[in-house]
C-alpha cells in the first residue's frame, strides 16, 4: 500500500540580519533596590526562628570581631563593611544561612574543610542549624576578613 507523499512545508522568508547598532542597544541601569542601605533588623525578622537564631549569633560574632564594621542591606542581604570595603555578608535562604567571607580564598585557613567555594572574592560557610556553627573557627575567619577589609579600605 502506497502512501501519498507529505506536503512540503512553506519556507519562511529570509530576514535581514541585524546590524551592530541594532544588536547593542544601550543598556538601562537597573533601579536601586528599595531596601538598599536599610537597617538589617527587618531582614532578620522575615526569617523563621531557627534561621533567625543563626543570623543573630553570626551578628554577635561579627560585632565582636569588628566593632568598627557597619551593617546595611546590600544586594538584598545584610552586608558588613569597614570603610568602603566589604568584610562579610549573611544571606538567609529557605533552609540555611550563609556566612560569606570577602577576600582571597587562600586567606581563610580551613583545616576542617568547612568553607565552600573557591571564588576569587571569597568563600562561604553554609549553616542549616546553630549547632553546625564552628564558633572559634568563625571568629578567626571574621578577624581575617576584617583585617583584609581594613587593608583594602586604606589602599
Amino acid at each position: 500500500m502506497k502512501t501519498s507523499p507529505k506536503p512540503k512545508k512553506a519556507r519562511k522568508p529570509a530576514t535581514a540580519k541585524k546590524t551592530t547598532a541594532q544588536k547593542s542597544a544601550p543598556s538601562k541601569a537597573l533601579p536601586r533596590r528599595a531596601d538598599f542601605g536599610a537597617p538589617i533588623d527587618g531582614f532578620f525578622a522575615k526569617h523563621p526562628p531557627h534561621l533567625r537564631a543563626i543570623l543573630e549569633t553570626l551578628r554577635t560574632l561579627i560585632e565582636e570581631a569588628a566593632p568598627d564594621a557597619t551593617a546595611t542591606i546590600k544586594w538584598g542581604m545584610p552586608n558588613y563593611s569597614i570603610g568602603r570595603a566589604m568584610m562579610c555578608a549573611i544571606p538567609g535562604f529557605k533552609s540555611h544561612v550563609n556566612l560569606i567571607l570577602a577576600g582571597p580564598p587562600e586567606a581563610f585557613a580551613d583545616p576542617g574543610g568547612l568553607l565552600e567555594g573557591e571564588a576569587k572574592g571569597g568563600r562561604h560557610l553554609k549553616l542549616r542549624t546553630l549547632e553546625e556553627l564552628p564558633r572559634e573557627a568563625t571568629r578567626t575567619w571574621l578577624r581575617t576578613a576584617a583585617q583584609l577589609a581594613r587593608k583594602k579600605g586604606a589602599a
